[in-house]
């Protein structure tokens, strides 16, 4: 198998008081106010995985919560009653935190991280009328009274095809893994070239392995080249197939050089992935890296050590909630879901009325194994949305 790159208390600094402004802005939302008590605390549950006998699940629950009350001490003139539930990494243990939370007078839960323990919190309390702001990224569980506020597929390849449509690389073969992950993010592509008028040429994949990889490069390396394909849009990540695909299209024939290499996922974690001959040039989707970047400085002096990337999304949430609140707004799913969107340290985001997000995206290349924004992040959205 081919190796898998593994992915690796001060008081906040007064400098960060622009950051800050920021990202607990919104526009004028659109709500009724309902739901919320004048003057009082907004009651907020934090699902956390902590309690799974995890390390890695025990840095992402203090990561979390560091985020989220560092949001709450950003907050002006909002006051937030923050009450932080384990999950244990657990769907029932989920749904039962969920429960509690509404009872204890949650008005709305923030997180908790897993598909399945996001899923399994909303159904608990879908008959209470409270909204489940998870930090999965999956949309299969987004609806109803659960939104998902990880970055998606769809949101990435939508981005990255209208900006190689515009670039004049309108003519594109997607490359997928056989598996579940490569099959959403192939559709995902689809959906986004479509949508950006530009047209699917080739379609090839491989079986998630580095024999099925070896045996099927070239033939999708000869697809590529008798399709007319511009560019080649690819779902592999850095951890998995990425590092043998973009090398062996390269001894194949398909030359970075020549066509526009694509990637749905993010091509600069871990870093040694920069470093790779095979994507070198590249083009992925990334979040705002300069209010991104100042989150982690911020983050590292309030609590002496790196945020988990993860984290940035619990801040988000928080940064929604306190925007809202700070216009009178309820938490209901017209207030969460205006058009305006809100702003967070990934930069601007709204919610969608199916349940998924829309964030403003940078396009980032690789040029000589270092990271370089060629399309900026929009810092607000024009329109009402979808």
């Amino acid at each position: 198998m081919f190796s898998v790159l593994s992915r690796a208390r001060k008081s906040l600094a007064l400098a960060a008081a622009a950051l800050a402004a920021l990202a607990l802005a919104a526009c004028e939302p659109v709500s009724t106010g309902a739901g919320l008590d004048a003057g009082k605390p907004v009651a907020v549950a934090l699902l956390v995985p902590a309690g799974s006998g995890d390390a890695s699940d025990e840095l992402l629950a203090r990561s979390l919560e560091n985020a989220a009350r560092m949001a709450i001490t950003d907050l002006a003139s909002v006051q937030i009653d923050l009450r932080v539930y384990p999950t244990a990494a657990s769907p029932a243990q989920a749904a039962s935190a969920a429960q509690q939370a509404v009872a204890d007078g949650a008005k709305i839960i923030v997180g908790p991280l897993r598909a399945e323990e996001a899923n399994a919190a909303g159904v608990a309390v879908a008959a209470s009328g409270v909204n489940v702001l998870s930090f999965s990224n999956n949309p299969a569980i987004a609806g109803g009274n659960v939104f998902v506020l990880g970055p998606t597929f769809d949101n990435s390849a939508k981005r990255l095809a209208s900006y190689a449509v515009k670039s004049g690389k309108s003519k594109i073969m997607i490359v997928s893994d056989q598996n579940t992950s490569g099959e959403a993010g192939r559709n995902a592509i689809q959906r986004g070239i479509s949508a950006a008028g530009g047209s699917v040429v080739a379609q090839g994949s491989y079986e998630f392995s580095q024999n099925g990889i070896v045996q099927a490069v070239p033939g999708i390396a000869a697809q590529a080249k008798s399709s007319g394909a511009q560019a080649v849009f690819l779902t592999a990540d850095a951890a998995g197939a990425l590092p043998l695909v973009s090398q062996l299209l390269s001894e194949n024939g398909v030359s970075p050089a020549v066509f526009q290499y694509i990637g749905l996922t993010r091509w600069d974690i871990p870093s040694a992935t920069l470093a790779l001959p095979g994507v070198q040039g590249g083009w992925f989707a990334v979040p705002d890296p300069a209010l991104y970047a100042q989150y982690q400085v911020r983050y590292a002096a309030a609590f002496g050590e790196a945020p988990h990337p993860v984290s940035a999304v619990a801040y988000d949430a928080i940064a929604a909630i306190g925007a809202l609140a700070k216009q009178g707004a309820g938490l209901d799913r017209a207030a969460l879901t205006q058009g305006a969107g809100f702003a967070g340290v990934n930069g601007v985001f709204r919610l969608l009325a199916d349940g998924t997000n829309e964030r403003g995206l940078a396009v980032a290349q690789i040029q000589n194994g270092t990271v370089v924004v060629i399309d900026p992040a929009p810092r607000s959205f024009g329109g009402a949305g979808f």
